[in-house]
């Protein structure tokens, strides 16, 4: 059982925090603003390098989509000269001495259409995907260096994801900022005390969604 001085001591306690938080409300939560203020600002700023990323990234997939297009359509062509050849050859067309050299042309181009569906693969997929063995496209004179149209792709995906956090923490952030500045328009205690609550969790809220945006792009 509580005596009576640890009663009145207790209320005491609670006056004068009562006291000081009346007294000292604006100034809390001027504070607390600009710690938001900041949080936003920084929000902002990482949501944008972001953002820029996937601009970048965006030009990339679209670049290696052209370059798996192209060589589709160097596969095809040699496709139809292979058909061509063979046709040749079957219908007895061509001087049986000459044969040997059209076959041989032949084999050649198909090998070139089995080189390009390796490049192919290894463009879609990148060279880390393809393993060592089937790296054939080079870059700047150096194999193994493809980033492939599908991992840009799954970038792209995580770095949308991620900007949607950061879409929602920078809302949070704003809603305390507009919440905070009410409470310290409002004379009523009782409403300054909400607005001083909801005013915290809107900004944990924002803190929170900003952290899930980086854990979405680091892990």
């Amino acid at each position: 059982m509580e005596t009576r001085s640890e009663i009145k001591s207790e209320i005491k306690s609670e006056i004068k925090t009562e006291s000081y938080w009346q007294s000292s409300s604006e100034n809390i939560f001027a504070c607390w603003l600009a710690i938001l203020a900041a949080c936003l600002a920084i929000n902002d700023l990482v949501a944008g390098r972001f953002g820029d990323d996937e601009i970048m990234l965006t030009n990339e997939k679209s670049s290696a989509f052209l370059w798996y297009q192209s060589k589709s359509i160097k596969e095809y062509v040699v496709k139809g000269q292979v058909d061509m050849l063979d046709t040749l050859i079957r219908a007895k067309t061509i001087n049986p001495k000459n044969v040997p050299f059209f076959k041989e042309q032949r084999d050649s181009l198909s090998k070139n259409i089995e080189r390009y569906k390796k490049e192919k693969q290894e463009i879609l997929m990148g060279s880390n995907a393809v393993g060592k063995e089937n790296w054939v496209q080079d870059v700047d004179g150096k194999l193994g260096q493809v980033v492939g149209a599908k991992e840009i792709e799954s970038e792209l995906k995580k770095l949308g994801r991620a900007g949607d956090k950061f879409d929602v923490s920078s809302l949070f952030f704003q809603l305390a900022l507009v919440i905070g500045a009410l409470g310290i328009l409002v004379k009523k205690m009782k409403a300054k005390n909400i607005a001083f609550t909801g005013t915290i969790l809107l900004g944990i809220l924002g803190v929170a969604f900003s952290c899930k945006g980086l854990m979405i792009i680091y892990y």
